[in-house]
């Protein structure tokens, strides 16, 4: 199957050498990201739900670049230097998603690029 590269600049640019996402077939596949401000390429401030926003924000834009929606995600990874902030990330998260929700892990891990709070990447079939 072919590959395609997806970007856009309604989300942040990646800080390596990879793609926001890569689209194979009718599945997309999402780098991480963290709460990065598309504008400025700045950490947005603020709390770990402020900065859970931002990220889904993110790959929300990233999810219409490749002709999607958050609604056609299969499986969600989550990322977390405190998992004491589960319940808060739940609680964004269930303002982006409804039943039929994602597959989804959630790890802590001990540090996350540019000192975020939290990161997402995702996998996403096209209907």
């Amino acid at each position: 199957m072919p590959r395609s590269i997806v970007s856009t600049d309604q989300a942040p640019s990646a800080i390596g050498p990879y793609s926001q996402a890569v689209r194979v077939g009718d599945t997309v596949y999402f780098s991480g990201q963290i709460p990065l401000d598309p504008a400025t390429g700045n950490l947005v401030e603020g709390d770990i739900s402020t900065q859970t926003r931002r990220v889904f924000d993110n790959l929300t834009a990233v999810a219409k670049a490749a002709g999607g929606s958050l609604a056609q995600f299969a499986r969600v990874g989550i990322y977390v230097t405190d998992l004491a902030n589960f319940a808060a990330v739940n609680a964004v998260m269930a303002e982006y998603f409804q039943a039929r929700y994602p597959a989804r892990s959630t790890i802590e891990v001990s540090a996350l690029p540019k000192g975020a709070q939290v990161e997402v990447d995702a996998v996403m079939v096209l209907d």
